[in-house]
């Protein structure tokens, strides 16, 4: 090979490149028009570049800029077409040398437009030859150059190369192996140049060590110089297939994944470099040992970068050969060759992926992406076809899958269940290990609402109940929770009655499992929303007294909710049911609970807490019936009327519902219980605190049972100004029964004393018709005073007109009237 100095090489790509279209006979007219043109629209994207910042190569594209509006300049004369042919000789001459500058400029740098501009420029030089007499020498180019500005570029340019030289092929070698980072750059420009120009040979790289000196420089120096060596070694490549092996080096590879991790232009080049390398087998069994280049090539093909985002993926699929880089692709999110094994694989493969898949702690996300890349199906099949092992490994799999609700939709409609109930019910000892991954998968597959096509699977689980261990026994109670619960399963619920699940799962409420026993529970609480009359029967004295038992020792809020909710499901009027929860202390018990709950209550209650309350305060009902006074006073002197002004301050609106039905049936009781003022047998006079306004004697909370010295009205009416409404009927009948015949005007002054009476007027608008019924029956006593009827009629009258025309048929006859009142109707209308 002939000595050629990188001198040499800056003097041919001043001549040759900068002067590229300099013509010996003028461009046409024509195509002068159409370069200048397609130059304005390849000058505009290159000039996005960030590098632009760089001053040599501003300069020369301010001066290629300057050069284009001189063209466009003679283009866009009305002389142009008789333009003599020197003058267009030379915009085209200056054309060339400002895009030779560009590209000089630029030599080593990436740049978008770069490679357009290379194409116009030889696109220029087809349409005319060059010059002989602007091609000899560096030195004449310059002389030809019109202005200072070109001068100043190249002396930018050619500044960090004036401290030294490379005469020769040897002093590009010496400077690639020893040359500090300014003169290995000027080598990597003159290797690429070598390269490009065709004068290099495999023999000549393989005898000057260029492959091992590329890659050494490569892990010290700088970043521009890096991303040079890359470009190099990839046109190397390009040149001679032969010289992949060289590169196969686990310690050339180890430099190359490091700069995966580099900046962008830097890591699509090493990615596109590695994928070429990939065709080499020792490259594919060395790559996917290097700790996380797995990991970054998933993050590259994940990446925006489309080119390396292409390049990782070609890399991927050929490392993917490999069964343990398909496992640590998977590890970093990239399933598509795992699954491709799960379905193409060896039996022995795709066990190994499905162990994988089944220990992986999996996301959401993730698990949604293994499912829409179609893993479940081959799974199925493994577990449905395969020997003992494949079975368990894609049951395991299965399992940590179907946590997600779109995976359990893919379970059923590959046809899993009934293989999963045939498991069950099988006895034979090799498959019982099999039994509680698969009884996991059903309690996840239950929560569907596909589940419900077929209502004998509930019925057939809970067959398998007394057959099982412990921990199948949960989920096969996890399962039945699911499916009865739902609201379109009426007809299973029908069904579980009528073949006396109840009472089988009984023995269950002792269980010392938490998780059995809670299950069980759960099961006859959704059942016993259905039973009403049949409840007790079907629980009988004893489990009863289990469930009181269980509400006392539990240290579960869950348990003891599903179990108040139980008790909270038989009906009130069953007074022997009444009887047993009283002998049992249930009340103290639920007092207690209530009381140690609210002084540790916070602003937010959980739904669990919730629910707890709501069903102790449907318990609470049973104990404050108004036809029986005896049990309301045993409620009172078990402090229950101050737990339920607590609740509805603070409680759910479903408790807050329930407590004030609680109240409304004792305040019925109040007028005949209080203490009348003029009684002369008292030995010892009430306080005058104790005088109550409304009801006009002596009232107390324990006794009476006033809804006035419990301080339950003022809650009451901010349940009405709130905008939950489920309470609204339950609070105006406690409110109405400070309006009965014998007190309704102290019942009124204390509402309007209280600004209850706006409250319910605001009910009326938006409550239900028996809220509404309820708020007008009020509303009629408080208008038969004048004072009320002025204060509060405007306000009124808007709503009760809506209500007396388009109102209830039930309402409009009190509507009239209290439009009467109002002296908005006359008596005689026909709304009586």
């Amino acid at each position: 090979m002939e000595g050629k100095g990188v001198s040499d090489v800056y003097d041919g790509y001043d001549a040759d490149e900068a002067s590229s279209s300099v013509t010996k006979d003028c461009l046409t007219c024509s195509e002068l028009s159409h370069s200048t043109r397609k130059l304005s629209v390849i000058l505009g994207e290159f000039k996005e570049n960030k590098i632009m910042e760089a001053s040599p190569i501003r300069k020369a594209v301010e001066s290629l800029e300057t050069e284009l509006q001189k063209a466009k300049a003679l283009v866009a004369s009305p002389r142009y077409a008789s333009s003599p042919n020197k003058r267009i000789e030379e915009i085209t001459e200056n054309l060339g040398r400002s895009i030779g500058l560009v590209l000089f400029a630029s030599h080593d740098v990436s740049m978008n437009g770069k490679e357009k501009l290379e194409a116009l420029r030889r696109e220029m030089m087809s349409a005319a030859p060059f010059s002989a007499a602007s091609s000899d020498s560096k030195s004449d180019f310059l002389d030809d150059v019109v202005t200072e500005e070109y001068d100043d570029i190249i002396e930018e340019i050619i500044e960090e190369e004036k401290n030294f030289s490379c005469s020769s092929v040897e002093d590009v070698v010496l400077y690639l192996k020893c040359g500090n980072d300014e003169q290995l750059k000027v080598a990597l420009f003159g290797l690429n140049t070598l390269i490009s120009d065709g004068t290099t040979s495999g023999e000549w790289i393989d005898t000057e060590g260029v492959i091992p000196i590329l890659f050494s420089r490569l892990s010290s120096t700088n970043s521009v110089n890096r991303l040079s060596i890359i470009k190099n070694l990839r046109s190397i490549v390009a040149q001679n297939d032969e010289i992949k092996g060289k590169m196969a080096e686990v310690d050339y590879l180890s430099a190359l994944v490091k700069s995966l991790a580099r900046d962008e232009d830097e890591r699509r080049e090493a990615v596109g470099l590695l994928s070429t390398l990939s065709d080499v087998s020792a490259v594919r069994r060395r790559i996917g040992r290097i700790q996380g280049c797995i990991v970054m090539l998933v993050a590259i093909f994940n990446g925006e970068d489309q080119t390396a985002s292409d390049d990782a993926g070609k890399l991927l699929a050929a490392l993917s050969s490999n069964t343990q880089n398909a496992l640590h692709m998977a590890e970093a999110g990239y399933f598509k060759p795992l699954i491709k094994y799960l379905t193409e694989g060896s039996d022995m493969s795709k066990i190994l992926m499905a162990t994988a898949i089944s220990r992986m702690e999996l996301r959401d996300e993730t698990r949604a992406s293994i499912g829409e890349d179609g893993a479940i199906p081959p799974l199925v099949k493994m577990f449905k076809e395969g020997k003992l092992e494949a079975k368990l490994s894609s049951l395991s799999a299965l399992q940590n899958l179907s946590t997600l609700k779109e995976n359990t939709k893919r379970l059923i409609n590959s046809g899993i269940v009934p293989s999963l109930l045939q498991l069950l019910f099988s006895v034979t000892s090799v498959l019982m290990t099999l039994r509680e991954p698969a009884s996991a998968i059903l309690a996840r597959i239950a929560k569907s609402d596909d589940m419900l096509v077929n209502h004998d699977i509930a019925l057939q689980m809970f067959s398998l109940l007394n057959l099982s261990s412990p921990v199948i026994q949960i989920h096969l109670l996890e399962a039945l929770n699911s499916i009865i619960s739902h609201p379109r399963a009426s007809k299973v619920r029908r069904k579980m009655k009528e073949n006396g699940s109840i009472q089988l799962l009984l023995p269950f409420l002792t269980e010392s499992n938490p998780e059995i026993r809670i299950g069980a529970f759960s099961f006859i609480y959704t059942l016993s929303k259905e039973l009403s009359d049949e409840l007790m029967d079907q629980l009988g004295e004893t489990h009863v007294l289990t469930i009181v038992n269980t509400l006392s020792s539990s240290t579960s809020d869950n348990e003891k909710a599903i179990a108040a909710g139980i008790l909270c499901n038989i009906p009130v009027t069953d007074k022997k049911a009444t009887d047993i929860l009283k002998k049992a202390n249930l009340l103290p018990v639920l007092v207690s609970i209530m009381s140690s709950k609210q002084a540790n209550s916070t602003n937010s209650t959980t739904p669990l807490l919730s629910e707890l309350i709501e069903n102790i305060a449907g318990v609470l009902i049973r104990f404050t019936i108004t036809t029986n006074v005896k049990l309301q006073l045993y409620a009172g002197e078990n402090r229950v009327i101050p737990v339920l002004v607590k609740i509805l301050s603070d409680g759910p609106i479903i408790a807050k519902c329930r407590a004030a039905t609680s109240l409304a049936q004792l305040s019925k009781n109040c007028l005949n219980l209080r203490k009348s003022k003029k009684s002369t047998w008292l030995c010892v006079h009430p306080s005058k605190e104790a005088f109550c306004e409304v009801h006009n004697g002596y009232c107390f909370v324990k006794t009476t049972f006033c809804l006035v010295k419990s301080g339950a009205v003022s809650p009451l009416i901010k349940i009405l100004e709130g905008d939950q409404r489920e309470a609204d009927e339950a609070v105006l009948e406690a409110l109405s029964t400070l309006l009965q015949d014998e007190i309704w005007e102290n019942g009124c002054g204390f509402l309007e004393k209280v600004a209850g009476i706006e409250a319910i007027i605001k009910v009326m608008e938006f409550g239900s018709v028996k809220t509404r019924e309820k708020a007008v029956w009020i509303l009629e006593r408080v208008f038969r005073v004048e004072d009320y009827r002025v204060k509060y009629g405007a306000m009124a009258q808007v709503v009760l007109i809506d209500l007396a025309q388009n109102g209830e048929a039930q309402l409009k006859p009190t509507v009239a009237k209290l439009l009467a009142q109002l002296e908005l109707l006359q008596f005689q209308s026909d709304y009586f």
